[in-house]
């Protein structure tokens, strides 16, 4: 029996130190004074998730339903807690419990840590790469956003790719393992674009596989390989089961096709270009990889804050001191196309990686290379459109998701890992003449970059298409010009000291000349500094605040006066209604801010809404405050319309048609298009459009009555009385999957009309109508997604146990 020598494991605890060290000195205000990041993204859910995390905590049930947003829409991908709760365990285990969402950034460098050990790479290697790759800035832009889920998603992507290259290098039981439990982990996250980016790299990854294992006739041990990781995928996707299923689901009625139909084109099958490709790189934005500014940085630090800058100075010694103000909003640094996002690699990484294309095993330079351009030509986006459009229409499911810079993700997971396959091999390798040259070339090549946008990146435009349209006078672009030059200069030159530093260290390592402790502590020191000092342009002490939601949530005077009416109603808020979730924190909102809101509703707003709402900021400032004229208003319920925080800055809507009403007549339309006109003309107290044939109403009470007796996110309870049978249209948003309507506990067919509401066919009498939102996908979905999430956790110890007995029986 041979002992484990458990001196092996101390680099490993070495680099757990050193990840948990960066991690809490780079968010020193969360550690050390009591702050938390102000995310954008995280405060909107705040509000957006408000109602469902209550119904949490008064019922100990799941919500399932937003009815504070959007006037009602599935919460799946707002805030459900599912029965993978296990899985959130093994999170919490795995990151020592740090806060979230920081604890993504130190889980991100120890996966990456794990997959360069599990290709070979040494420990204080991986250390380097770990943290290239877990403070790119990428996921630290990410993290200020609030794009938590993106960012959770991207920190497991290495672990799944370790446990994938494990399987195929013979390590079969620790890779089946380890690919379990990260794909669970990495699914459990949430985010499927993320998700079909890590599936680019895995495709890309088994390509190259295929080709090798035929070469040589390795058919059987691919086979067995890919059986084993079919196995383990399929348990992680059991894990996720329940919330794939919702999100699969709720998919098609959010970003899947539009019933409307423009004429002379084919209904859309997705969300639509324009949409998909509303951010896009500029062809030459890839630079920022290795030239940070090399399109001016940041935008959150105006050049005019900066009394040392041409800018600040040329506004100064304006005259006019209003055309001074109004050429202030011009003074961003950035003069790019569309996305304000320095994506940096790091100037050391990219260093690193052209090394890896001389030195790193051709296997991994034909799978990481060709993958990081494509993904770098999806970057490009509407700005390539002869091959972007082209993989929008063909690749299956592209067409799902917007962002599409999100791709960068990809070049930044693949330049570590092949920057590190390369120096790995190069000090594997003896440092002849043929390995000197290739040091040589690679350094060349790089810091020849730099050098040429030192001297000759002057030439450049340096102005956007926005400011040449704006017409800025000379003088205030000359001195624009001038800042931004020296931006991509000084970026230019800091890049270049960090690839003559790194290229000096390994070039006297490979010599003997320093010691490789020496070398390893100087490479981790540099490429920590080369990401964080990046970073924290971006992350500065403005985006950490004591307390998010005492300060944001805090009901104003007009929220006070709205809430002392407790009835059932929604709020308009025209303070940027569908930008912003505050309202829904406290109210029942008719907008709110979501990426993912039911399509119909969306195609609601940019059709009818806005147009009711510009109508009627123009009445109220005209003093015209009849309310009977906004069909679309009424219908949703909309009693107050608020337009500011003091308590008389609210306007009470009196034709609100409240929560259900009767109707006289319906209006039959034949498609979608005509619905959702006939709609937005509509009387909708007295009318009802519905698609298809619209049956005559059988008859009319004036007198009948349907009210609201109970609500709950999951279910609503109304009494009818009429005396003659009727079609009732309630203020509720029509979904077609897992609300199920009772009259009397009889099951009634819920009708869609006005485009996005539910409708019923009542009988004469009084009657007990009951709407119940059970939708299969967590009924039945959840309890399978809890039993897998278990499997994982067994899956994962199995292998670790057997991998350790192994290890400690070996002769």
């Amino acid at each position: 029996m041979k002992k484990i020598d458990f001196r092996q494991a101390l680099p490993h605890l070495l680099a757990i130190v050193v990840f948990l060290i960066v991690t809490i000195i780079f968010f020193s205000p969360v550690f050390f004074e009591n702050k938390s990041l102000n995310q954008s993204d995280i405060t909107q859910w705040e509000g957006s998730s408000k109602s469902m995390r209550d119904y949490r905590t008064k019922t100990g049930e799941e919500a399932l339903w937003s009815e504070n947003m959007f006037s009602g829409m599935p919460g799946y991908l707002i805030n459900v807690q599912w029965g993978n709760i296990s899985i959130g365990y093994l999170k919490k285990i795995l990151s020592f419990n740090l806060p979230h969402p920081i604890c993504n950034i130190y889980l991100a460098m120890l996966s990456f840590y794990i997959m360069l050990l599990a290709f070979g790479v040494r420990p204080y290697l991986a250390i380097a790469g770990a943290i290239a790759f877990g403070l790119s800035s990428h996921l630290i832009i990410g993290l200020i956003a609030g794009h938590s889920a993106r960012i959770g998603a991207i920190a497991f992507m290495p672990l799944v790719v370790a446990g994938i290259h494990l399987v195929f290098t013979n390590r079969r039981i620790i890779g089946f393992g380890t690919t379990t439990a990260g794909m669970a982990l990495h699914l459990r996250e949430n985010h499927l674009q993320i998700t079909y980016y890590l599936l680019l790299i895995v495709v890309a990854y088994g390509i190259v596989q295929l080709v090798w294992h035929i070469r040589q006739n390795q058919l059987k041990a691919l086979g067995v390989n890919i059986g084993v990781l079919v196995v383990g995928v399929a348990l992680a996707a059991g894990s996720y089961f329940g919330p794939m299923w919702a999100v699969n689901e709720y998919t098609k009625y959010s970003r899947g096709g539009s019933d409307l139909i423009k004429p002379g084109e084919k209904p859309l099958a997705g969300i639509g270009k324009e949409r998909a490709f509303s951010y896009n790189y500029a062809l030459s934005e890839p630079m920022t990889l290795l030239i940070p500014n090399f399109l001016g940085g940041f935008n959150n630090n105006y050049l005019v804050s900066d009394q040392n800058s041409e800018t600040y100075k040329a506004l100064a010694r304006s005259s006019n001191q209003q055309e001074a103000n109004q050429l202030a909003y011009y003074s961003a640094p950035y003069w790019g196309p569309d996305t304000s996002m320095p994506y940096y690699a790091g100037a050391i990484i990219v260093f690193l990686f052209v090394c890896g294309l001389f030195f790193a095993d051709k296997f991994y330079r034909w799978w990481l290379l060709p993958v990081s351009i494509f993904a770098i030509m999806l970057c490009w986006g509407s700005n390539f459109e002869t091959f972007n459009y082209f993989i929008f229409d063909y690749f299956p499911g592209y067409n799902k998701f917007r962002s599409v810079t999100f791709a960068i993700i990809i070049p930044l997971f693949a330049m570590p890992l092949l920057g590190m396959l390369g120096l790995e091999q190069l000090m594997k390798t003896t440092f002849d003449k043929e390995t000197k040259k290739k040091l040589m070339i690679s350094g060349g090549i790089t810091a020849g970059l730099c050098v040429v946008f030192l001297l000759f990146g002057g030439m450049m435009g340096f102005v956007s298409d926005v400011e040449q349209s704006a017409s800025l006078p000379q003088w205030f672009l000359s001195a624009l010009i001038d800042d931004r030059k020296g931006l991509l200069r000084s970026d230019a030159f800091r890049s270049l000291a960090f690839i003559l530093v790194a290229f000096a260290a390994i070039y006297f390592q490979s010599w003997k000349k320093i010691s490789p402790f020496a070398f390893y502590a100087l490479l981790i020191f540099m490429i920590t500094m080369d990401a964080s000092l990046v970073d924290k342009r971006g992350l500065t002490k403005d985006n950490y605040k004591r307390t998010r939601e005492a300060t944001t949530f805090v009901p104003t005077a007009s929220d006070q006066a709205i809430l002392q009416d407790t009835s059932y109603f929604r709020v308009f808020n025209l303070q940027g209604a569908f930008t912003e979730a505050r309202t829904s924190y406290f109210h029942h909102s008719v907008g709110g801010y979501h990426g993912a809101k039911i399509r119909r509703y969306a195609e609601l707003i940019d059709t009818c809404l806005v147009r009711e709402a510009q109508e009627m900021v123009g009445n109220i400032q005209s003093g015209k405050m009849d309310m009977n004229g906004y069909g679309i208003f009424n219908m949703l319920n909309v009693k107050y319309i608020v337009f500011g925080p003091d308590a008389n800055n609210f306007i009470p809507n009196p034709a609100a048609n409240g929560s259900a009403w009767f109707v006289k007549t319906t209006i039959p339309a034949a498609n979608a298009n005509e619905a959702i006109a006939k709609t937005c003309a509509a009387d909708t107290r007295t009318e009802a459009v519905l698609e298809g044939s619209a049956p005559a109403i059988a008859g009319y009470d004036s007198a009948a009555t349907i009210r609201l007796l109970t609500h709950s996110p999951r279910e609503l309870r109304y009494e009818s009385n009429s005396a003659a049978e009727g079609l009732a249209v309630f203020s509720e948003i029509y979904y077609p999957i897992g609300w199920k309507a009772t009259i009397d506990g009889q099951e009634a067919k819920i009708l869609q009309a006005n485009y996005v509401l539910r409708a019923l066919n009542v009988p004469a009498g009084k009657h007990a109508i009951v709407f119940r939102f059970d939708p299969p996908s967590y009924t039945a979905g959840n309890p399978i997604t809890t039993i897998f999430s278990w499997l994982v956790i067994i899956a994962l110890l199995g292998s670790i146990g057997w991998s350790l007995r192994k290890q400690s029986t070996m002769a």
